[in-house]
């Protein structure tokens, strides 16, 4: 290892300069004190800033751990919010480069000012080079956007601020597309109730902030809004009405309009958008045992059961042509927000030409579904998997209900499909693992075409996967520990690897490692240990814990949030949300 780190060095010692140049100038402020291994290291500071909509100054400083300066490196970025109410939120910087001296260590943390607990969220799901970073704030409705050309340090370049966004609120999830810009989930409704004029002309009547309907925002590479889309149709449906959607205040026309993931097909000019809860009435305390008996009325109806497909052949003009009821699944549950198809959180599409198809998992019904074409008027999504299945690989006693299901992604080369649970069943102990990480094989599913014979229809199904020869098979699954009232709940695929002894990155179709972070939203009662792990995928797609990717202060898996000091200084735990693989753009190929 010695001898190839010499050998990658010196052709690339014109990196380290470069590195080393940027900083120059940078404040090297006082040793950060810590009995651990960082208490000599000195910190360098810089401060970037760009100008709201308000006029006001918003700003980004980094805390670069100078003795981590090194070339050929990868890195891991999270998202986090302090835990203490006055200081500040910030991106963490973490050294991701196998068999690197400071694998596992947070070499920068990039605070955000002046506003205070902005609650950190989701980034875009995949980077790729030239890409800047868009890192919303669910509480804030603010979202920042990051320049990462010269990693390891970020610079802010746009701020999308709450009067930016008139008629959406609660920014969620990002999309990228070719041209540098980005689409975003807005949850909720418009800043004011009432009616709301689009970027299209379109009107929508919303019960105000955090409320609904949802839309997707298009912005620019600096922070600016280019549009918004309603997320809510114009016409009537069965999908979207008050038999199926409250809204609380009502609006004239009911919607479950309230997207939260969301996924894209260029090629095949569609977005599918999955809608998770009307978001500033979503209390865990209304899901009670017993509360709704299978069948019954539901007294709220503001857990969503819908998924949307939209029409993105106008970039800047995407429409919905689609609403579609999820169906409910053959568990016998004594409350109707615990069904299989409650609080669709996360959409997720296939890649490659010859494939149509997209999936959507449910946060509280615990399932996956699928449909075979996203390009058709109707299309028809049908239960293929329960996460029982899983559970059934290392504890049967747990079951889907209410499992807290999150992230899901399909791999590049769509052989496989990657799920996290965060594990939160009501009464569920938590003295053992009831979160996980999962992986599928799908090839068969897709390789069915538009005619799949996979569905889960009975309670064997459930907790034995489909009998269908199509239905997805359970390549493997990692069990996660998390004794806190969370779990694991968002993730990211690592999609780049090294070539040859270059010291050069490239983008890969082939997944080997995946991050997961544990922690949900503190102020729904669903929190989380605030581990950011690594998982390793193996050739067959089964996942198992990096215990090489080891915390710089306790020297156990997984970086911990759960810590005094950081670079910035003793500001104490911090809860991280977000996850993203960057590499800096001197050390990718393309």
């Amino acid at each position: 290892m010695h001898k190839l780190r010499k050998s990658i060095r010196r052709p690339r010692l014109w990196r380290l300069i470069v590195v080393i140049a940027a900083v120059v100038g940078f404040s090297a402020a006082a040793p950060v004190v810590s009995s651990h291994a960082r208490s000599a290291s000195s910190i360098l500071t810089s401060t970037s800033k760009t100008r709201g909509s308000d006029g006001k100054y918003y700003t980004a400083t980094n805390h670069l751990v100078a003795a981590a300066l090194r070339p050929d490196q990868e890195y891991l970025l999270a998202w986090a919010g302090s835990v203490n109410p006055n200081d500040p939120d910030f991106l963490a910087v973490i050294d991701s480069t196998k068999g690197s001296p400071e694998y596992g260590k947070v070499v920068n943390t990039v605070t955000v000012g002046p506003g205070l607990q902005n609650e950190p969220h989701h980034m875009e799901y995949m980077w790729h080079k030239g890409d800047m970073i868009y890192a919303g704030g669910l509480a804030s409705d603010t979202i920042f956007v990051f320049d990462p050309t010269r990693l390891p340090l970020l610079k802010l370049v746009g701020i999308n601020l709450p009067m930016d966004t008139p008629c959406g609120s609660v920014p969620d999830a990002f999309q990228m597309l070719p041209d540098g810009t980005a689409y975003g989930t807005e949850i909720g409704g418009p800043n004011v109730s009432g009616p709301c004029t689009y970027t299209n002309g379109q009107v929508r009547v919303g019960n105000g902030y955090a409320g609904s309907p949802g839309e997707v925002l298009h912005i620019s590479p600096t922070g600016k809004t280019l549009a918004e889309s309603p997320a809510a149709i114009a016409g009537t449906s069965a999908s979207d009405s008050a038999s199926n959607c409250t809204d609380i205040p009502a609006i004239p026309q009911a919607t479950c309009a309230n997207p939260h993931g969301i996924a894209i097909r260029l090629d095949l000019h569609r977005m599918v958008t999955s809608d998770f809860v009307e978001i500033r009435d979503a209390d865990p305390s209304i899901v009670t045992p017993g509360a709704t008996p299978q069948g019954g009325p539901d007294p709220t109806h503001i857990v969503r059961d819908t998924v949307r497909i939209w029409d993105i052949s106008n970039e800047n003009d995407p429409r919905v042509i689609s609403v579609s009821t999820l169906p409910v699944g053959p568990r016998p549950e004594q409350q109707t927000m615990a069904n299989e198809n409650r609080a669709a959180m996360e959409p997720a599409v296939t890649n490659l030409p010859g494939h149509r198809g997209a999936f959507v998992e449910t946060m509280w019904g615990g399932v996956i579904y699928y449909t075979p074409d996203v390009t058709k008027p109707n299309p028809v999504w049908t239960e293929v998997f329960d996460d029982e299945t899983a559970y059934g690989k290392f504890d049967s006693s747990l079951d889907s209900g209410v499992d807290g299901g999150s992230w899901l992604a399909v791999s590049p080369d769509d052989k496989y499909l990657f799920h996290a649970v965060m594990g939160t069943q009501i009464g569920a102990s938590k003295s053992k693992p009831r979160g996980m990480l999962y992986t599928l094989d799908i090839q068969k599913l897709l390789a069915s075409g538009e005619h799949p014979q996979c569905e889960i229809t009975n309670l064997y199904e459930v907790r034995h996967g489909g009998s269908a020869p199509d239905c997805p098979s359970l390549a493997g699954v990692a069990p996660i520990m998390d004794t806190s009232s969370g779990g694991p709940h968002w993730g990211a695929m690592n999609n780049f690897a090294h070539i040859g002894r270059t010291g050069l990155y490239r983008e890969t179709k082939d997944i080997s490692q995946i991050a997961v972070s544990n922690y949900f939203v503190a102020g729904t009662g669903l929190d989380g240990n605030h581990l950011v792990c690594l998982y390793n995928i193996a050739k067959d797609g089964a996942p198992s814990l990096d215990t090489t990717f080891r915390d710089e202060m306790t020297g156990q898996p997984c970086v911990d949030f759960n810590r005094t000091d950081w670079p910035q200084g003793p500001t104490g735990a911090a809860r991280p949300h977000g996850v993203l693989f960057v590499v800096p753009a001197a050390n990718l190929a393309g």
